[in-house]
Order: structure tokens, then C-alpha cells, then sequence
């Protein structure tokens, strides 16, 4: 399955994101490289104008850490051209992935085997 289409300056910024991950971005991409969780992930992924913390294009699941970068912001035409994609969304705070990063792994692997029967 093709990446998912995406704006080239969003793919532009999203390179840049990735030299700067926050801690808890840096945190979880160090539990769920390598095929941890079941599934390849990318991180800082264009789709379309958008870039999603992190993206598996099989299982088509996307995880957002939501931060500050986040705060205050109206998420639903976002959300809605992610989900229109094909992609299911899981969303964490970093307070989750501080206090909880066992259950946020625990809960995206769950999410991996529940997908994948689906693609």
C-alpha cells in the first residue's frame, strides 16, 4: 500500500520535526521502532497538509502524543482527513506516556492485532 498522499510542504516540515521530537514523541518512538508493537511505524508523517506524530501504513493506524503543540486547537477537520484516509487514530497525552508508557505500548499493540486481521 502507497504512502498517503501529502502536501510537499508539509513533508518538508515533517523533516524537520524529526530532528526535534519532543520527549514524549523520543520516549514512545524508542518503545515502538523495530516492529516492536507488530507493525513498522514512521515517525512525523505528512497526510495531506497534516504530520502525524507517528503512522503505520499496515496495520493503517496512527498515534498522536497531544501536547502543547495541540492545546486550544480544534482537531475535528483533522481528525476527519486522517480518518478519511483509511487510518484508525489513537491519541495519548504526554502525561500518558510519562506516567503510563507500558499501558500506551500495551494499548497500541492491542490496537496492531485488532487491524491487522482488517488489511
Amino acid at each position: 500500500m502507497p504512502r498517503p498522499r501529502h502536501d510537499h510542504d508539509a513533508a518538508a516540515f515533517a523533516r524537520d520535526l524529526r530532528q526535534e521530537m519532543p520527549w514524549s514523541e523520543a520516549r514512545l518512538w524508542t518503545a515502538i521502532r523495530n516492529k516492536a508493537t507488530g507493525a513498522r511505524f514512521r515517525r512525523q508523517v505528512p497526510v495531506g497538509r497534516w504530520i502525524v506524530d507517528f503512522a503505520s501504513i499496515r496495520p493503517k493506524l496512527v498515534i498522536e502524543i497531544d501536547g502543547d503543540s495541540h492545546n486550544g486547537h480544534d482537531e475535528t477537520e483533522r481528525t476527519a482527513h486522517i480518518e478519511s484516509q483509511g487510518f484508525t487514530i489513537l491519541r495519548f497525552t504526554n502525561e500518558d506516556v510519562r506516567d503510563n508508557a507500558t499501558g500506551v505500548f500495551d494499548t497500541i499493540v492491542a490496537a496492531v492485532e485488532e487491524l491487522a486481521p482488517r488489511q
